[in-house]
């Protein structure tokens, strides 16, 4: 499923992972494609590139009054996982702070369908009755995804949200942890990780492009929340020692336990049947797959860092 022909699309946080992942499946459709990135950039290949910081106060309701868009697909964001106080600020008011205003912009500017980005590590733990976001990151995601539930209860805004779980592939910031271990054995040196115990479902970054896409003009999905995954566990030891195979058996032995283990980390699996219910979506890339690919990118770059 695609957005119709000749509809205006506003993508934020179109330079990030999935971003690029949207951006390069919109390119054969026929679309007005406008592309939200922090700092300016030149447009290409039929892509306008729009520079704005949503966590500036005001700056949503300006975009969308520029663009006028058909369709929303909300991207930006602050990922970061750690549990520091300094993560905080910046994550309310790039999470949660701009998340909000662009959701009442976007109703207030008669978008018809808005596609926003939760995540399935925003999951509390603790009692149902009074749950713990496990991170500030969680925590501004968490409440976005409230905030994005309650606009379409209270203001009939056409918004769905779809919750990823831990995305990656090529291009992935390198401070992930599959980016990570990728590069450190590319240049000869022992991967240092917490214990590796978590159960985590992969999807690769273009799976979950796809999955936007389709949420951008699947009937009937106004209000919903859908998980995005591979519908696989696998323990994160399993899969960095499956990216040690890939480097071969000369490659560095990970050090788990190197790093203490992060507070309310959680297993993370995936209902995969209400996407491909209501999106007619399922991932199509193995791990196996996923990974060769990520690796030979990061691998490519690395010989020549151009």
């Amino acid at each position: 499923m695609n957005p119709p022909v000749g509809a205006r699309v506003l993508v934020t946080g179109a330079s990030g992972l999935i971003g690029r992942a949207v951006l390069s499946l919109l390119a054969s459709v026929d679309v007005d494609v406008h592309a939200v990135s922090r700092s300016r950039r030149q447009p290409v290949d039929g892509i306008d590139w729009l520079a704005c910081d949503l966590a500036r106060t005001g700056s949503a309701r300006t975009l969308i009054q520029r663009v006028q868009p058909q369709i929303v697909i909300h991207l930006a964001g602050a990922v970061r996982g750690d549990r520091a106080l300094d993560a905080v600020t910046p994550t309310l008011a790039t999470n949660l702070v701009a998340t909000v205003e662009l959701l009442e912009a976007a109703t207030r500017g008669g978008v018809s369908r808005i596609v926003m980005a939760g995540s399935l590590l925003e999951e509390p733990a603790g009692s149902p009755l009074f749950p713990v976001p496990p991170s500030p990151y969680g925590a501004s995601r968490w409440a976005a995804s409230a905030y994005a539930r309650m606009f379409h209860a209270l203001f009939d805004a056409p918004v769905t949200i779809l919750r990823p779980s831990y995305a990656y592939g090529p291009g992935q910031d390198e401070a992930k942890l599959i980016p990570h271990v990728v590069r450190t054995l590319l240049e000869g040196k022992r991967p240092e990780l917490q214990s590796g115990e978590r159960l985590i479902d992969f999807v690769f970054a273009d799976d979950v492009g796809q999955a936007f896409i389709a949420a951008s003009s699947a009937a009937d999905i106004e209000g919903e929340t859908i998980d995005i995954g591979s519908g696989e566990t696998a323990r994160i030891r399993d899969v960095v020692g499956l990216i040690g195979e890939m480097f071969g058996s000369e490659s560095p032995r990970p050090l788990f336990g190197a790093v203490p283990n992060r507070p309310l980390e959680q297993d993370v699996h995936v209902d995969t049947e209400i996407a491909a219910r209501l999106l007619d979506w399922r991932a199509s890339t193995t791990l196996e797959d996923g990974l060769r690919r990520t690796i030979d990118w990061y691998r490519a770059r690395s010989e020549d860092p151009r």
